[in-house]
């Protein structure tokens, strides 16, 4: 039987549930098995990445299984541990023939099967665990007891599927537009093709269901491949997306067109380019500084053919990044078999631009050296999912270290155990009073003291690409709300050598006070009524203010916690200065980050 996909995005495509592959049929063939040891055998990058999955493993063999203990109002750590480790047990079973790493996944499942429902009311929770008992009955599907199998079939009809047709629970994978609906769809289709034989109407269902909605998440990536939670959600959201192809793929041959949405392959692209060259990433919205492995680059790499993607993308024995952390690493492992990691060559481009929801600007003065310079700029609105008040913020690396710094996310555990309503958008919600998601604590200007407005949007107006000067124009004017009129922030590096932040203000009918802000790690101290002097491993930069028609008072503020339920925030501080403009004015207000030795 051929059923057709009624997903628009589908393209004329569809699935022959008939021709499905046989098991091991999810990313994997056991066809391929071997194109994946040769290549971990003759690349040491990858025989690095291998032998930390192994290790894992024999940590895990004396370990008990998972139990189901919430945090809060989520169970997502124990499903994203159960994840971990039945797909990294099922693979070094599959790459060694150890019945060790089998046997033990045996028992992680058996574990997961027996409690009483995986937490359906935060169904990512229940994504990730279908994902990870889909990965280990189809994987070890040979190897399993018949009981076993019938108890997984089971557990993932009822504790899996059968929450979808809730609609508190099933609405919030299927209606959403972020993250949300990519993991839950992605998990629940890896359970119907790991399954299809033993209820295959059920699992057609939920494979349509997916193509029907998952479109939805697909849209976030137009028009030019931004993605507008950023650089954490990009990890999330994206990385199950592609897990969702590449199953449909494997399986059915098809990914009924969801991997030709607009943008979707170019967001790679943009994730590259929000890493710094000294280990930070653009950490806007809710994210953390440093960078981290991208495991699906090398699936982007082998279906867009831009290798470039790869570029100093391997570790080398001296690296310090904990590989092991990512609950699908091994994924990484199976299209990197696909890579002449001989013939990698740099990005030729070295300025990214997106417009969407979240429009981002970044110039890199090149690829190869922990001291090129590196600036990121933002727009967009604070109504964004997982956004914080930080449109018009900018960071900023020179000489191997970081200048201009965003504090990152909190735990949100942290915050929601002392009650904080982290999740409301509306104005007076608690979540504008977290410390690092207020627009005070972001390098950007505040006025009378007041958050953005919420339902402001910044637009990246222009992009500035000359020999001497490369950066973005921001128009900040509905973000910063009543008391302005016009209010444009230009951001630039100029001659690849300092950092220029030009603000241009018109005023209405009242005169307003400006807080302009800057974050960073550096030691700080003021040396003069206009500059403020930055040191950092022995490295010296100049924050030189110009403001003429301003009396400006600079300043350096601490990040202590402001409220008992704030993260400290310690080697930081917050540098910048105030001003007032009278009602009706226009003024210009520019500054400048020169390294000591220009």
């Amino acid at each position: 039987m051929i059923l057709l996909c009624t997903a628009a995005v589908c393209r004329g495509q569809s699935f022959d549930y008939d021709a499905i592959a046989p098991h091991p049929r999810l990313l994997l063939p056991s066809v391929d098995e071997t194109a994946v040891r040769t290549a971990t055998e003759r690349t040491p990058g990858l025989a690095r990445i291998q032998s930390r999955i192994f290790a894992f493993c024999d940590a895990t063999l004396s370990e008990p299984p998972v139990e189901r203990i919430k945090t809060g109002k989520r169970l997502l750590d124990v499903s994203r541990l159960a994840l971990k480790r039945i797909y990294y047990l099922a693979y070094a079973h599959r790459m060694t023939g150890d019945d060790r790493y089998c046997a033990r996944a045996m028992r992680e499942m058996e574990a997961v099967c027996a409690f009483e429902d995986w937490n359906p009311i935060h169904f990512l929770d229940v994504g990730e665990m279908v994902l990870g008992l889909a990965i280990g009955y189809d994987w070890l599907y040979d190897r399993l007891p018949d009981e076993l199998r019938s108890r997984i079939c089971r557990a993932i009809l009822e504790k899996g599927f059968a929450p979808t047709d809730i609609p508190k629970y099933g609405d919030k994978c299927y209606k959403r537009t972020n993250n949300w609906n990519q993991v839950c769809n992605a998990g629940l289709v890896y359970g119907a093709l790991a399954i299809y034989e033993e209820a295959p109407e059920r699992c057609r269902e939920i494979i349509e269901k997916c193509m029907r909605s998952n479109p939805r998440a697909m849209t976030v990536y137009a028009p030019d491949g931004g993605y507008p939670e950023g650089y954490n959600y990009w990890g999330y959201g994206t990385g199950f997306e592609v897990m969702l192809i590449a199953a449909l793929e494997s399986a059915l041959g098809n990914d009924g067109g969801l991997s030709s949405s607009t943008g979707f392959l170019e967001s790679a692209r943009f994730m590259q380019f929000m890493s710094g060259p000294c280990g930070f990433s653009f950490n806007f919205s809710d994210a953390p500084p440093r960078t981290s492995m991208q495991v699906m680059f090398p699936w982007f790499a082998r279906r867009t053919g831009d290798h470039a993607l790869l570029w100093n993308y391997l570790p080398d024995e001296a690296s310090e990044t904990d590989l092991s952390e990512h609950r699908l690493l091994p994924t990484l492992l199976l299209y990197a078999a696909g890579i002449d990691w001989s013939a990698l060559h740099a990005p030729e481009r070295r300025t990214w631009f997106n417009r969407g929801k979240t429009p981002v600007y970044i110039y890199r003065s090149g690829w190869d050296s922990p001291n090129d310079l590196y600036l990121g700029v933002k727009g967009g609105s604070a109504a964004t999912s997982h956004a914080h008040m930080d449109a018009g913020s900018f960071v900023f690396d020179a000489r191997g270290e970081r200048w201009a710094m965003d504090l990152g996310m909190q735990n949100y555990y942290s915050l929601e155990s002392r009650g904080v309503d982290l999740w409301s958008k509306k104005p007076g919600s608690g979540r504008w009073e977290v410390f690092r998601i207020g627009n005070s604590s972001h390098n950007t200007l505040t006025i009378n003291d007041k958050h953005h407005r919420i339902d402001g949007f910044a637009p990246i107006t222009d992009t500035i690409g000359t020999r001497r000067s490369h950066g973005a124009v921001v128009d900040l004017t509905e973000v910063l709300g009543e008391g302005i009129r016009c209010a444009e922030r230009t951001v630039t590096i100029e001659q690849d050598r300092y950092l220029s932040v030009r603000d241009r203000i018109e005023t209405g009918d009242a005169p307003i006070r400006i807080a302009w802000t800057m974050c960073t790690p550096a030691q700080a101290a003021v040396t003069g009524r206009d500059r403020i002097e930055l040191t950092q491993h022995g490295k010296r930069m100049l924050l030189v203010a110009d403001a003429p028609g301003c009396r400006i008072r600079m300043r350096i503020l601490p990040n202590d916690p402001p409220n008992e339920w704030d993260a400290p925030n310690p080697g930081t501080v917050r540098v910048g200065f105030e001003t007032e403009i009278p009602a009706g004015q226009h003024r210009e207000i520019r500054v400048r980050l020169i390294p000591r030795n220009f």
